[in-house]
């Protein structure tokens, strides 16, 4: 049995080097997808705001956010879980790796912040680490037809899932491949935690994958692969 799966918000960059654009224009967020395997529904990146996530969910699916079984996260970047708590009953995600790689940092920073006497600072990311402590380290395989893939390089443990079917196989890849004009000339977005590991990372997408759903765009050809 393969999974299905419905884009449900197109996620964009705070400016795409490739359009010219130099600086923020525009307020980023993440490609947000809904994918359906079995009785697990399984929300991908809830990027946008609580409200108008859970308006644009019940537009392109007809779900509720009572009804997400799982929410998974490609990474720990803010950007990507600004609509988090709306899905409070749903397990919460995200890799091991990236777990642990970012809740170190964090811890890293409360002591330092802690040393400075800002306390703001450290009210803040000690929301940060709560936000982190609810999170689940994902299993290998998430439902049946929904496997991780790891695609670290941007994050320390930024992961994508893989969708096989007997048609053509379909990889979620978050910001490993951000959008289409990146995948076209073959470049990661940076700042990248590890920029030579982010290349490999977007090779190992392009191999695998002959659809591929960008970070910050919407369902994508792998002309590579298919042609």
């Amino acid at each position: 049995m393969s999974a299905s799966f419905r884009v449900i918000s197109i996620g964009t960059l705070a400016s795409n080097p490739h359009w010219g654009e130099r600086g923020a224009v525009r307020p980023p967020h993440a490609t947000t997808t809904l994918i359906t395997s079995g009785k697990a529904k399984i929300l991908v990146d809830p990027s946008l705001p609580a409200q108008v996530l859970i308006q644009r969910l019940v537009e392109r699916s007809g779900i509720s956010p009572d009804e997400i079984t799982h929410v998974f996260l490609t990474c720990l970047n803010p950007i990507h879980r600004r609509g988090l708590l709306a899905f409070e009953r749903a397990q919460w995600l995200v890799s091991e790796r990236e777990r642990e790689a970012i809740g170190g940092q964090l811890v890293a920073s409360i002591k330092e912040a802690h040393s400075a006497g800002d306390a703001d600072l450290v009210k803040t990311l000690a929301q940060e680490v709560a936000i982190i402590e609810r999170t689940i380290a994902a299993p290998d395989k998430l439902e049946v037809g929904v496997d991780l893939f790891p695609l670290g390089g941007v994050t320390p443990g930024l992961t994508g899932l893989l969708l096989p079917s007997a048609g053509a196989t379909t990889l979620l890849a978050g910001d490993s491949v951000a959008t289409l004009e990146h995948l076209a000339a073959g470049q990661v977005i940076t700042p990248c935690y590890d920029l030579e590991g982010a290349r490999e990372s977007f090779t190992e997408a392009i191999e695998i994958a002959d659809w591929i759903i960008c970070g910050r765009d919407n369902i994508v050809p792998n002309l590579s692969r298919r042609f």
